[in-house]
């Protein structure tokens, strides 16, 4: 058993979005002439404080999140994303390619005896879903017995507008922790991307 830390990488962004945004907005208002090389950041400013953020929807953004399948699932909640996810039916953890062990991500604020106890279940789940394949099982049968924790990867891609809608969610301190510490990982790389729409 392998026990992972949680990442984000940015896969891909949609080029000068500023100035996509601001192209697709002043549309609105037959403004395009007042179109400058730094016109986007004040104009997109000025539109946001409005509550116009459908504009947002011109960029999108595709992130690579490293997570615990609990996390994921709670993400693939959100609607209007695309996305694609290690397949835990297809991937077979029994074989060399995975160097036939799970890896886990483990959760954080585990005091030692709770920790004690997640290890030795999570060592278990790996013992008989190993077993399972052994035996003949299909990767797809023996995932019952994963845990919750076991890593996954899936890239998520969505617009600006349903980015900024999931950091004010996700973010948040009510969210789930290992929620947060993935969401903050998300937000800190479009915030330096484009600070104008991402950093607040």
């Amino acid at each position: 058993m392998k026990i992972t830390k949680p990442s984000v990488t940015l896969e891909w962004i949609t080029p000068n979005a500023l100035k996509v945004i601001e192209r697709a907005g002043r549309t609105c208002y037959k403004s395009e002439w007042a179109i400058t090389e730094d016109s986007a950041p004040k104009f997109i400013e000025k539109i946001m404080k409005r509550g116009h953020f459908s504009v947002l929807e011109h960029a999108s953004a595709s992130l690579r999140i490293i997570c615990c399948r609990g996390v994921s699932h709670e993400w693939v909640r959100h609607r209007l994303w695309s996305y694609s996810q290690e397949s835990t039916r297809y991937c077979n953890y029994g074989s060399d390619k995975f160097d036939k062990e799970i890896t886990v991500i483990k959760p954080p604020q585990l005091n030692g005896l709770h920790e004690m106890f997640w290890k030795i279940s999570v060592e278990q789940a790996e013992r008989s879903y190993l077993q399972m394949l052994s035996d003949g099982c299909s990767p797809q049968i023996a995932r019952s017995v994963l845990p919750t924790c076991l890593k996954t990867e899936f890239v998520a891609t969505t617009n600006f507008r349903n980015w900024t809608h999931f950091f004010n969610l996700r973010c948040a301190p009510a969210a789930h922790p290992q929620m947060v510490e993935v969401a903050n990982m998300a937000k800190a790389i479009l915030s330096n991307e484009v600070p104008e729409i991402f950093t607040n």
